[in-house]
């Protein structure tokens, strides 16, 4: 009996111990897994987000504790997540990695880093006595979700896809190195030609040459017709005078008309006449 009595225990125990394991592995599963898709969750609400990388040893010593806080989320009414910058480039360059770990409070849209101890402890007291409200925050043109921050971001997922490609020219396709940085610099070549005529394309659109500007109508216009107006004016103007000193002329020989008529009819009657 003694034989199967142990058995017995050990049997349950192995069960024990096969439902313990999913259970720790549930409890894992408070902490929240951000990604570019829902990063615009952190916006809404308190959180407490850890971006870490795989490889780094502090990352993997501070996992534990990480754990051991998000189980007290749901009490401290707060959201625990993560990030992984190996996964997410995108989000790193959104809040500027340029450490790992790297740890940001966020509440109600304003971030703040944090930079106190890494225990479960102190981030239970960080949350419970608001100790953030003592930071500053990121100001707002620095916010990941500000323009520059999203360019960043897009820049940072380029130069992951820009990685992603080399491996695939050089491991999958077997193209030398050198051949892989020619593919690339003919793509860079090409794309800023036709970054170039775009936009060639659309300061044409927006400010046009003056050879294709349509032009209002003016009365400037009449200037270069001046002259020839100004001749045929001065050419009336010469006629008219003609005229004028014609007409005076005629006008004073008409004045004196009447006093060679009176001349001759006073001088007529003297003239000898012959009488019948």
């Amino acid at each position: 009996m003694a034989p199967s009595v142990r058995l017995g225990v050990l049997s349950v125990v192995l069960v024990v111990l096969l439902w313990g394991a999913p259970w720790t592995h549930g409890r894992r599963s408070d902490v929240r897994i951000v990604t570019d898709a829902n990063w615009k969750e952190l916006l809404e609400g308190e959180w407490m987000i850890e971006f870490y990388a795989p490889w780094c040893p502090a990352c993997q010593n501070l996992q534990p504790e990480w754990e051991g806080f998000a189980e007290w989320g749901e009490d401290l009414e707060i959201n625990v997540a993560k990030v992984d910058v190996t996964e997410q480039p995108g989000l790193s360059g959104r809040f500027i990695i340029t450490a790992l770990p790297t740890i940001y409070h966020c509440k109600d849209g304003e971030f703040r880093r944090y930079q106190g101890p890494r225990t479960k402890k102190d981030f239970i007291n960080f949350i419970s006595e608001k100790e953030w409200k003592s930071i500053e925050p990121v100001s707002s043109w620095l916010g990941p979700g500000s323009v520059l921050m999203s360019s960043m971001s897009a820049l940072f997922q380029l130069s992951m896809w820009i990685r992603t490609c080399h491996n695939y020219f050089i491991e999958d396709l077997g193209l030398p190195v050198w051949g892989s940085y020619a593919v690339f610099a003919l793509a860079t070549l090409l794309s800023g030609l036709l970054l170039g005529l775009c936009m060639i394309f659309v300061a044409d659109c927006l400010c046009p040459s003056k050879r294709r500007r349509p032009q209002p109508y003016s009365s400037k216009k009449l200037l270069p017709e001046s002259p020839p107006l100004r001749k045929v004016e001065e050419k009336q103007a010469d006629e008219d005078a003609s005229e004028d000193e014609g007409g005076s002329k005629e006008r004073t020989n008409n004045k004196d008309f009447p006093q060679n008529a009176v001349r001759q009819r006073l001088v007529a009657p003297s003239l000898p006449t012959d009488k019948c």
